[in-house]
């Protein structure tokens, strides 16, 4: 069959789309949060999106969002990955820091492997400087505190002292990954806080966005009304007569919040 008979394919994965988030969607999916935009997903069919395992290297920081850029390993071969090769410019691994988008975050598919590290604290330390905003991995991570310290938001499944050709060998860049079980690609929007990681087709994030941090500022109604001696009943999850409450809460200033 030549090219001009031959019919197309159908797209069987979404485009990757590097393009850096508007400050409105960011500051929506920042306050949501990772649970809340997972419910969102819920409602559109969406139920394998939050990572299974992959947790902060600290807690308590601001909320990571930004688009994926990915990496792949698969485990290593002693005769492919030695210290030589891995100190190579031509290495998949240290291409990803050089490569990763400002703005973007790099997702690491490390098939939950944490006998070598994903990354050190040189590389996060590059990240940052290149203006990264963050690294999540389902592997681990090594030079924990000294990564800590680079102020760079890291996730990850747990430490991995050991070097990284031990274990690991770098084949992909920018191509679909799974990470902590959750399909990523490029492109993708990925949402990282205290309770984990979310990830969000990008061709919905917008609308995600929205939705999800209008249902956060309802649970501040709602928490509000129940420090107040509220059953949940007819409060949560929200009613019709209980939306034309918080709308009204809404209207008057949100009174009682802090």
């Amino acid at each position: 069959m030549s090219a001009a008979t031959r019919p197309e394919r159908a797209e069987t994965q979404p485009r990757p789309n590097g393009e850096p988030l508007s400050p409105t969607v960011r500051e929506q999916l920042a306050r949501a949060g990772s649970s809340t935009v997972a419910n969102m997903l819920l409602r559109r069919g969406l139920r394998n999106v939050l990572m299974a395992g992959v947790r902060p290297l600290t807690g308590g920081g601001a909320p990571l969002v930004g688009p994926a850029s990915t990496l792949r390993f698969i485990p290593a071969r002693e005769d492919l990955d030695t210290l030589a090769n891995y100190a190579s410019s031509e290495n998949l691994h240290r291409r990803a820091i050089e490569e990763c988008r400002p703005g973007a975050v790099l997702v690491i598919d490390a098939f939950g492997c944490t006998a070598g590290a994903s990354m050190g604290d040189m590389m996060a330390a590059r990240l940052r400087r290149r203006g990264a905003f963050g690294v999540v991995t389902d592997g681990g991570y090594r030079d924990s505190a000294a990564i800590a310290a680079t102020g760079l938001p890291c996730f990850h499944r747990g430490n991995a002292p050991a070097a990284t050709p031990i274990a690991l060998h770098p084949v992909a860049l920018d191509e679909p990954v799974g990470c902590g079980g959750v399909a990523v690609y490029p492109g993708d929007v990925v949402l990282g806080d205290d309770d984990g990681v979310a990830v969000i087709p990008r061709h919905l994030v917008a609308e995600v966005a929205a939705e999800a941090a209008e249902a956060a500022a309802y649970e501040e109604f709602a928490a509000l009304e129940i420090r107040r001696g509220r059953s949940l009943f007819g409060l949560f999850p929200a009613t019709p007569e209980s939306r034309k409450e918080y709308d009204t809460w809404v209207a008057s200033g949100r009174p009682g919040l802090e």
